[in-house]
């Protein structure tokens, strides 16, 4: 199994998605389109598709932006699974024809979310019914795409995660940083701007441990889907 990984800036990875991948025997590759437009040859070889966060717009005027809203729409029409993160997941609302525009605020540190009554219907997110506490940094959101199924929303921002159908993940908040990845954002040049804005410290080690735990289980879960439903098309080949 493979997993094809868009990234929109190199401190922006995996994080805890990698251990999922691995624990899980699931290969992974990563796709830079904005370095290199043919970075992508064929992304319908892969067995699922993930789009990371970046610190530019799902409005943006940009050649990599628009291929990735169009692989989105190639993928939910070959019912590939596609997993969004911050910018990913609005691409994904984009992709699905939704508008993405600023929040009212900046999201930005750590803030809880609240699960819907779907998310503990939810493959991913079963059991987990009560606010957890999770790392955010976003300005924008987007409308709900006609179809999906809201699973999680915070006081700042009510579209924080969907699921549209049962292999197209959406989440806006950040459920893969590490603490170190936290550290690095911080020190990220274009990060200064949205810093100015936050008026209390953000600690990259506050509720590492139970966020790592949260992590893992919600990855692990993805990549226990994407591997069922690889057998059931294998199956069905």
């Amino acid at each position: 199994m493979r997993v094809l990984t868009f990234r929109h800036v190199l401190h922006e990875h995996l994080g805890w998605i990698a251990t999922a991948l691995d624990e899980s025997g699931v290969a992974y590759d990563y796709a830079d389109l904005y370095a290199s437009p043919e970075a992508a040859s064929d992304v319908a070889q892969p067995d699922a598709l993930i789009f990371m966060g970046g610190p530019m717009s799902a409005n943006d005027d940009l050649p990599f932006i628009h291929r990735e809203i169009e692989l989105i729409r190639d993928a939910i029409a070959r019912r590939q699974p596609v997993l969004g993160i911050c910018l990913g997941a609005q691409l994904i609302a984009k992709a699905l024809g939704c508008a993405v525009y600023p929040n009212a605020v900046k999201e930005i540190g750590w803030a809880p979310v609240i699960f819907t009554e779907a998310a503990r219907r939810d493959p991913l997110f079963a059991g987990l019914s009560g606010p957890e506490i999770v790392f955010h940094w976003h300005a924008e959101t987007f409308d709900l795409p006609q179809g999906s199924e809201l699973l999680a929303s915070s006081a700042q921002c009510r579209h924080q995660a969907f699921r549209f159908g049962d292999r197209i993940y959406a989440l806006q908040f950040h459920l893969e940083v590490t603490p170190a990845m936290i550290a690095q954002w911080l020190r990220e040049d274009e990060s200064c701007g949205a810093l100015r804005e936050v008026h209390e410290p953000i600690d990259p080690h506050a509720d590492a441990v139970h966020n790592e735990a949260l992590a893992r289980t919600v990855f692990g879960r993805w990549c226990d889907l994407v591997k069922a439903q690889r057998s059931v098309c294998g199956a069905s080949s």
